[in-house]
C-alpha cells in the first residue's frame, strides 16, 4: 500500500496516531522496530546531526536526501518538517513535488518568515502574514499529484507569543485553505494551552501537537482531548547524545571498551538492522551460483578437564576460549569459515558457556554436557539445519584450505584423516578415533571410502595404529543428503548413542550400509589436547 494512503487510514482510524522523531534511516528503523506508527523526519533532529542550528541552514536538498533514506529504511509512513515550505509559495511547490515524488507520506510547513529559527531558541519568533502562509497552503495542495499526500499546517502563535486568539484565528484560516492538519505548538510547561487551544477549536481538521515541554502528559490524556496525532520530535537525537557522549567519556577515562560493552549494542544487534541476513539471503538466490549455502556446527560443550596437563588453563575457560597470539581458539575458527564463505556457525556450548562470548556465531547451550557426548551437542544443532554442513570439533585449529577442498567433495559424507605416528600430546584416557580405509591411501584418488572407525584409547593404540594408519580429528563435511543421513541414523540408535563421538555416530552410518569418504591432509590442521599443543600453536599462528 502507499505510505501516504497508508497515514490516511491512520488518520481515519480510532486512536492517537503515535510519532517519533529520527534524524537518519538507523533511527528510522529504531522507530519502526520500537512500534511507532510514523516517522517524524525532524528538522532539529536533521540539523544537528550535521553539527548546525536549526534555523534553515540546510537546504531543502538537505533535508530530502535525509527523508528519501528514511523512507526507504521502513514500511511506515514517514512525515517530513519542512521548516517554512525553505522560501515563499514558489519554493513549497517545488518541495511538494519533490518530497511526494520521492514517497513520503506528508510534509509539515509552519508560518514563520523565512529564514526560520527553532521554536525553542529564544528571541526572534517572526509570524508571516496569515495571507502569506494560506498561500502556500494552497499552492501545496494544488501541486500534489496524488489525492492522499497530506500537507500539515504548524500554527506558531503561541510559541510566538502572540495569544490564543491569533493561534485559533489562524488555525482555522489554514484549515479552510485546504490543510488536512493542523499542528498546534507550544512552549508551555503543562498542556493547559493545548486544551484551552482544543476547546476554541471549531473545525474538524484534526489536531497534533508536539509536547516537547509539556512532557508529562500522557497519550490517554491527550486521547481525551481529541488530539489525532502526537510527535516526540526532538527525542531521537538528544538520547543519541547523550548515550553516546557518556560512552566516550568512559572509553577515554578507562583506556579499554570493557565497562561499556554491556551497555551498548551488540554487533550482532547492529547487523540486525543493517538488514545483514537480507543481504547474505539476497546473495544467495541472485549470485548465479546453484550451490546451497553452508553452514557450520563447532560443539565445544566439554570441560576437557581429564587432560591433566590443560586442567589449570580450562578450570575457568572452554578450551575455545583459550587466547593465541591475541584472538580466541573460538575467533580463529570462525574467521577461517568466514574465508570459506561459511557464516551461519552454531556453537554448542556447556562447560563455562558464559565465557563464550563473539559475534558471528550462534549459541546453543548443552545443560547435560556432563551427562552427553560430543555427538548429543552436535545433534543439538543438525535438528535445526537442512543445509550443507561442516561439523568441526572446537578444539581443532585448521586452514581455510582443508576446508576448500573438503567442500569440492561430490560425496554425502566426508571425513578429514591424519597419519598415524608423529609426537602426539595424548593423555593417557584420551580416546581417539582411528580410520580404517578400503584402498589403504586416502591419497591416491583423492578421496577414499571408509572401511571402519573405531574409538581407542592411548593404551589400545599402540596395537590399532598399524592395521588403521589414520586418525578422524572430527572434521566432518556432510552434503545435503548427508545431512538427512546423519540424523536418520542417529534417530535410529539414539539411545545408545548420548555419551558418543562423532566417530561412533560414522561408525553406525558405515554399518548401515552408507558410504563415509576420506580425505587426507598431511597439514594444515592441529588438535590442542595439551599444553605443548597450546605452546606450539602459539609459536605457530600469527
Amino acid at each position: 500500500m502507499d505510505k501516504a494512503k497508508k497515514l490516511r487510514e491512520l488518520f481515519q482510524r480510532h486512536g492517537i496516531i503515535r510519532v517519533m522523531g529520527a534524524h537518519d534511516a538507523l533511527g528510522a528503523k529504531l522507530v519502526e522496530n520500537t512500534g511507532f506508527d510514523c516517522v517524524w523526519a525532524s528538522g532539529f533532529e536533521i540539523s544537528t546531526s550535521f553539527g548546525v542550528p536549526d534555523a534553515n541552514i540546510l537546504t531543502m536538498t538537505d533535508f530530502l536526501n535525509v527523508a528519501v533514506s528514511m523512507n526507504e529504511a521502513v514500511s511506515i509512513p514517514v512525515i517530513a518538517d519542512c521548516d517554512t515550505g525553505f522560501g515563499n509559495s514558489n519554493n513549497v511547490i517545488y518541495t511538494v513535488k519533490r518530497y511526494e515524488t520521492a514517497g513520503i507520506a506528508a510534509i509539515s510547513i509552519e508560518d514563520k518568515c523565512f529564514p526560520k529559527v527553532n521554536s525553542f531558541v529564544p528571541g526572534r519568533q517572526e509570524l508571516a502574514p496569515i495571507s502569506e502562509f494560506v498561500g502556500k497552503i494552497l499552492a501545496a495542495k494544488n501541486s500534489q499529484v496524488g489525492k492522499d499526500f497530506m500537507v500539515i499546517a504548524r500554527v506558531e502563535a503561541l510559541i510566538a507569543g502572540w495569544g490564543m486568539d491569533e493561534a485559533v484565528k489562524r488555525a482555522h484560516a489554514y484549515a479552510d485553505s485546504g490543510a488536512d492538519a493542523i499542528l498546534i505548538h507550544s512552549k508551555a510547561n503543562t498542556y493547559s494551552e493545548i486544551s484551552e487551544f482544543v476547546r476554541r477549536w471549531k473545525n474538524k481538521a484534526p489536531l497534533i501537537v508536539i509536547p516537547t515541554t509539556y512532557f508529562r502528559v500522557t497519550v490517554p490524556q491527550l486521547g481525551k482531548m481529541k488530539i489525532k496525532m502526537v510527535i516526540y520530535s526532538n527525542i531521537g537525537i538528544r538520547a543519541s547524545i547523550r548515550a553516546t557522549k557518556n560512552v566516550f567519556k568512559q572509553i577515554y577515562k578507562d583506556g579499554t571498551t570493557a565497562l561499556v560493552e554491556k551497555k551498548i549494542a551488540s554487533l550482532k544487534e547492529a547487523f540486525e538492522l543493517q538488514g545483514m541476513c537480507e543481504m547474505k539471503e539476497s546473495e544467495l538466490k541472485y549470485s548465479g551460483s546453484s550451490k546451497e549455502e553452508i553452514v557450520a556446527v563447532i560443539p565445544a560443550a566439554g570441560d576437557h578437564l581429564e587432560e591433566h596437563s590443560m586442567k589449570d588453563l580450562s578450570r575457568d575457560i572452554p578450551i575455545s576460549m583459550l587466547d593465541i597470539n591475541g584472538k580466541t581458539l573460538l575467533q580463529r575458527q570462525v574467521e577461517t569459515l568466514n574465508r570459506c564463505k561459511v557464516y551461519s556457525i552454531y556453537v554448542i556450548t556447556g562447560y563455562r558457556s558464559d565465557r563464550i562470548c563473539i559475534d558471528g556465531i550462534e549459541i546453543i547451550k548443552n545443560t547435560l554436557y556432563k551427562k552427553t557426548g560430543a555427538l548429543f551437542s552436535i545433534m543439538m544443532a543438525l535438528e535445526r539445519i537442512d543445509q550443507p554442513t561442516f561439523i568441526v570439533y572446537g578444539d581443532v585449529l585448521f586452514e581455510h584450505a582443508i576446508f576448500q577442498r573438503m567442500a569440492e567433495s561430490q560425496k554425502d559424507i566426508t571425513i578429514l584423516v591424519g597419519r598415524m605416528g608423529g609426537s602426539k600430546n595424548y593423555g593417557p584416557e584420551k580416546k581417539i578415533d582411528i580410520v580404517v580405509t578400503r584402498n589403504r591411501s586416502p591419497r591416491t584418488r583423492g578421496l577414499s571410502r571408509v572401511d571402519s572407525i573405531k574409538l581407542v584409547t592411548k593404551t589400545d593404540l599402540v596395537l590399532q595404529a598399524e592395521k588403521a594408519g589414520y586418525e578422524f580429528p572430527g572434521m566432518t563435511f556432510l552434503s545435503l543428503r548427508g545431512v538427512k543421513i546423519f540424523k536418520n541414523v542417529y534417530n535410529r540408535h539414539k539411545g545408545k548413542l548420548e555419551k558418543a563421538s562423532l566417530g561412533e555416530l560414522l561408525g553406525e552410518i558405515i554399518n548401515a550400509g552408507f558410504d563415509v569418504f576420506c580425505t587426507e591432509v598431511d597439514s594444515g590442521w592441529m588438535e590442542l589436547h595439551s599444553f605443548a599443543d597450546y605452546k606450539l600453536a602459539c609459536s605457530l599462528q600469527k
